[in-house]
């Protein structure tokens, strides 16, 4: 298990979008990737359950990747959120 503590710094957060390409992009891994916040913990492969955790812009969030490719999953993960998810 690896994983990391990250700030999302797009301005409108986990909305629609950007909760779609990062659950496509982590359901190609073979690993769980889990996004913890606030106590909560959220499959990161579900547009739903990123949703419904309703993570706003300037929340700090926790990766948490398990699996065999789990390196491939965190850093791909991390890098989608530092980038503010292209927006």
């Amino acid at each position: 298990m690896v994983s990391k503590e990250v700030t999302l710094v797009n301005a409108q957060g986990f909305h629609m979008r950007p909760a779609g390409s990062f659950a496509a992009a982590m359901g190609k891994y073979k690993s769980d990737v889990t996004i913890k916040f606030n106590g909560s913990e959220v499959n990161g492969k579900s547009l739903m359950n990123i949703i419904a955790a309703c993570i706003k812009c300037g929340s700090t969030v926790e990766i948490i990747c398990s699996g065999e490719d789990e390196n491939e999953a965190l850093k791909e993960a991390v890098s989608m959120i530092e980038n503010g998810f292209g927006e």
